[in-house]
């Protein structure tokens, strides 16, 4: 049978009638089917609002928690080198011995001065000058530096660190023997690539007009500066030898 227009459009009316009778007798079918649309969305919706990505959004913005402070197993085991071996790289490294005051001033394109500084306190010196060779005055910065960061990081109030002795003339090395036992002719000091940094006494960073820091016992900040130390001489860039009678870290530039 050949499909007309007319009968086409029969058909459809038809099918139209239908559909209309069959929810005129059963209204349910339509209210099922909104229903469970609803409830789909509804569910979609939900499930939008919990997604991962907004989870990720809320958690990405905590406060991150400070490192621990670990120092380092053992003072003496970690830091050992001795007179002899800082002696042999004072001597590769470092400037003529220097006689005095007067020949150290002379020496200024060999020396650098290391008197103040944002990152390290130089204490008040009475047998060494303030002065190292370039490659130790940048370990010395780097030390601060660093120990500063570390301190951050640890959630700890900056500190500098104090040091308590640098460059020596002769005529300072002879003048501390006489009252220092441990103070040897030939100390790595005289060559301008030794310093002391000491363990028990460190300077706070505050404004001096503002509210005082937190205080924070010695031995929490001597454990940070053993971590940073032993960083440097792990990477090759000192010796270091743990000074219990000087109470500081004696350390040559390598």
């Amino acid at each position: 049978m050949k499909l007309t227009k007319k009968r086409y459009l029969a058909g459809f009316v038809v099918v139209v009638l239908l559909l209309a009778g069959v929810r005129a007798a059963f209204p349910g079918v339509a209210s099922s089917r909104i229903a469970t649309n609803t409830s789909n969305a509804s569910s979609t919706s939900s499930t939008n609002s919990t997604s991962p990505a907004s989870s990720v959004s809320i958690t990405s913005f905590s406060t991150p928690q400070p490192h621990r402070i670990y120092s380092v197993p053992s003072f003496k085991t970690c830091f050992p080198d001795t007179q002899m071996v800082q002696l042999q790289a004072a001597m590769k490294w470092g400037v003529k011995r220097v006689k005095d005051r007067e020949d150290a001033e002379k020496r200024k394109n060999e020396l650098v001065y290391v008197g103040a500084n944002p990152y390290y306190h130089v204490d008040r010196l009475y047998s060494s000058i303030p002065y190292l060779v370039p490659r130790a005055a940048v370990l010395l910065q780097d030390i601060g530096s660093a120990f500063f960061d570390s301190l951050y990081v640890k959630g700890v109030p900056l500190h500098r660190v104090i040091v308590t002795s640098v460059l020596r003339s002769e005529a300072d090395v002879k003048k501390l023997r006489r009252h220092n036992g441990n103070a040897t002719e030939n100390s790595c000091h005289l060559y301008g690539t030794t310093f002391d940094i000491c363990y028990n006494r460190y300077e706070t960073v505050e404004n001096p007009d503002g509210p005082a820091r937190r205080a924070v016992r010695n031995d929490s900040l001597k454990y940070v500066l053993s971590e940073v130390l032993r960083d440097m001489r792990e990477q090759g860039r000192c010796y270091i030898k743990y000074e219990v009678k000087q109470g500081c870290f004696h350390m040559t530039v390598r």
